[in-house]
């Protein structure tokens, strides 16, 4: 016997579409901010750089404070791709960077925490 309801469940682009405010949060949270302070703490540790061939650059010619111009592109970049493209689909560019942020951020204090050991 089950008990049997006249509201559907929601699918998972329901549900990511419902939760696009939090996955712009997030990726602001993680991408923007958490990648930036964690890379910005991790290379002043001895032995850590930035594996990112384009970041490392901009960072060795013009500075850490660099990567905020970049970051504030990539937004700009991703917000107008948001803005083009239909929904549903356009839930993938704040997921997209949500996911991103977070990995980098752990990975980042993953090589830190190898770095002070």
């Amino acid at each position: 016997m089950a008990y049997e309801t006249s509201q559907s469940e929601p699918t998972s682009v329901e549900l990511l579409l419902d939760s696009e405010r939090f996955l712009w949060l997030v990726a602001v949270v993680f991408f923007g901010i958490g990648d930036l302070v964690t890379t910005a703490i991790g290379l002043q540790l001895q032995y850590v750089v930035e594996a990112g061939p384009v970041v490392g650059d901009v960072i060795r010619a013009y500075g850490t404070t660099s990567m905020i111009w970049l970051k504030m592109l990539v937004f700009v970049l991703c917000y107008g791709l948001w803005r083009v493209v239909p929904a549903p689909h356009r839930v993938g560019v704040p997921l997209g960077l949500a996911v991103l942020g977070v990995l980098v951020t752990l990975w980042n204090v993953f090589v830190m925490g190898i770095a002070v050991l």
